[in-house]
């Protein structure tokens, strides 16, 4: 279950954020990572202040407020975010995110570039599995997300700046090939709501997901 989803913050907020970052002190990444973590991550990342929390107030409002990534993510509740900064050198090794973070349970991982493509060269997220790696990189205010139980890794910046908010959240839905049943099946209602909002097929669709939500979701 990966999905990258454009238009999270528009061009103009993007860079708002980054200008509000600017004026934030930064710090060595390794004092949020777990033990493992510490020896392959080499960033930095904003310390926290009411300006930072406030930045996290904007992207967590723009998520929620999506409907693409409330359907890939179905976020119960959010464990931490982290303003994440790379310039050349930097870069984050090969791990696993941790399985709590702040008392909450990881399911969903997600990154929000907010840095535009031609602003820096490297620093893509790399998602590993037993046939290939994937590379992501996405536009400024687009947003990755990913299940919190895979190898990943971000490639070391070679130029310019790589600006993002990571989070994680625990999921109404734990399983994440749960969760792409009722994303696709999201999509399905839209199409069928769109086409016939009265109609038998509609309405099949709408019950099924309710009834799959219904047993799947944990409160």
């Amino acid at each position: 279950m990966f999905h990258a989803i454009p238009g999270i913050l528009s061009d103009e907020e993007a860079a708002a954020i980054r200008a509000e970052a600017a004026g934030l002190r930064f710090a060595d990444g390794k004092a949020t990572a777990g033990r493992h973590a510490k020896l392959v991550k080499n960033n930095e990342q904003a310390a926290g202040s009411p300006e930072l929390e406030a930045i996290f107030t904007k992207v967590r409002n723009a998520l929620t407020s999506h409907a693409g990534f409330m359907s890939a993510a179905r976020p119960a509740r959010f464990s931490r975010f982290l303003l994440a900064r790379y310039q050349p050198g930097m870069e984050y090794g090969s791990h696993v995110d941790d399985a709590m973070m702040a008392g909450v349970r990881t399911d969903v991982s997600f990154t929000v570039f907010l840095s535009p493509l031609e602003d820096y060269d490297g620093g893509g997220l790399v998602i590993e599995d037993t046939l290939e790696d994937r590379l992501i990189r996405l536009d400024t205010g687009s947003v990755f997300v990913y299940p919190s139980n895979t190898v990943h890794r971000v490639e070391p910046v070679t130029s310019g700046e790589r600006l993002a908010v990571v989070g994680w959240a625990q999921s109404l839905v734990r399983d994440p090939a749960q969760r792409q049943i009722l994303f696709d099946l999201d999509a399905a209602v839209e199409e069928a709501a769109a086409a016939a909002p009265g109609s038998d097929h509609f309405k099949r669709l709408a019950r099924s997901r309710s009834n799959l939500l219904r047993m799947w979701a944990e409160i």
